[in-house]
């Protein structure tokens, strides 16, 4: 299961998402009605499945926004709600995102006790000019003492993200919040490469030149930067962005999405995919919920991919794991295009030889590339 949870107390510059400020809301929307219009989804979909009972719920995956501007009493519910719905596994992974900011040692403990046994905080940087840049409302050291006030609460796994090649980042800002990250003791890191999203206020200081567009050759140099540090501190990469210290600490949902498992999207906005079929929602909180409230689908869309499309995107995340992908999904052409990766140096020659391409380091750098090859 997905939630999507669209509120945030301030829109950094350079997001995108299907997020709403208290000023972007608007009427016929708040958090404090938030819960029951999730709840009313979850009926939704109970009765959409009832003929095809899914297992118990493996994962669920609570993203934003910011899901812990929401009190942890609604968060509780909401989990309580899935689990009462179809049942949580013994061993789910109960996820959800946060801000620094946003948690307390109090809430933190009190998600804790409601059965989430993962935290994914936003820290981005260690740089102050780093986030000032970025519009991050934490101050630099917050995000360590938040891992830190989590892991003493109990949470078995804490994930820290990072963002690079931000306009005015050094090397050495980027190294600083690589140490802090690892000697926070956290037992996943992923770290993204800064992009500028059209209608973004990053996007528009770049166009009017306040801001310098981020740098293809700087981004390879923290990637790099990153896969060293984190390497030599005991992470392995499983995902190109994503780094753990061990298999237990892999994000089980987000493979799921890579390797193109079952989900259901509650929220406005949110994506789902069952049985191949993909849908998604409403994006504005207030349509969302009266949708809902009048007994509807807030449903917007739906698609069923053809073979050739399925096959684009199974190469397209496949082959972004440690995993790979088994040659054997690529006709002449495709084995003929890794052929070629593989002789310059961009495919494992061990994991060839066994029957699948995975990523070399140079390989990751240039991930793109090797999939139009194969996808030729």
């Amino acid at each position: 299961m997905y939630l999507h949870v669209p509120f945030c107390a301030s829109r950094c510059g350079y997001c995108d998402f299907n997020t709403y400020t208290a000023a972007e809301l608007g009427g016929g929307a708040s958090r404090e009605e938030y819960v029951e219009a999730i709840l009313a989804e979850l009926a939704l979909a109970a009765r959409v499945l009832r003929e095809h009972r899914p297992p118990r719920v493996d994962t669920v995956f609570v993203g934003g926004g910011t899901p812990t501007l929401l009190p942890a009493t609604d968060l509780a519910r909401i989990l309580d709600g899935i689990d009462r719905t179809w049942g949580l596994a013994a061993d789910a992974e109960v996820t959800t995102e946060a801000n620094p900011e946003s948690v307390t040692p109090r809430s933190l403990a009190a998600l804790r006790a409601a059965g989430y046994t993962r935290i994914s905080l936003g820290m981005q940087s260690a740089s102050p000019g780093v986030l000032a840049v970025l519009d991050r409302q934490h101050s630099a050291g917050r995000a360590v003492a938040a891992a830190q006030e989590a892991r003493d609460v109990g949470f078995e796994h804490v994930n820290l993200d990072l963002i690079y090649a931000t306009p005015g980042e050094s090397a050495a800002d980027f190294a600083a919040s690589l140490d802090q990250a690892i000697t926070a003791g956290v037992d996943h890191v992923s770290a993204y490469a800064l992009i500028v999203e059209e209608g973004t206020r990053l996007a528009a200081q770049v166009r009017r030149g306040e801001l310098a567009y981020p740098c293809d050759d700087v981004a390879a140099d923290r990637y790099l930067a990153a896969e060293a540090a984190l390497d030599a501190a005991g992470f392995s990469w499983y995902e190109v962005s994503n780094w753990a210290r061990t298999p237990a600490a892999q994000c089980r949902h987000n493979l799921l999405y890579w390797t193109g498992g079952d989900w259901w999207g509650l929220g406005p906005g949110a994506h789902s995919h069952i049985g191949g079929v993909r849908w998604w929602n409403v994006k504005h909180p207030a349509t969302y919920a009266q949708r809902l409230a009048a007994g509807a689908s807030p449903g917007l869309a739906r698609e069923v991919l053809t073979a050739d499309e399925a096959h684009t995107e199974e190469v397209m995340l496949r082959l972004r794991l440690a995993d790979g992908l088994p040659l054997e999904v690529l006709g002449s052409a495709g084995r003929a295009g890794a052929d070629r990766a593989r002789t310059s140096g961009l495919l494992v020659e061990s994991a060839y030889a066994a029957g699948r391409a995975v990523l070399t380091l140079r390989g990751r750098l240039l991930a793109d590339a090797v999939v139009r090859d194969l996808l030729a």
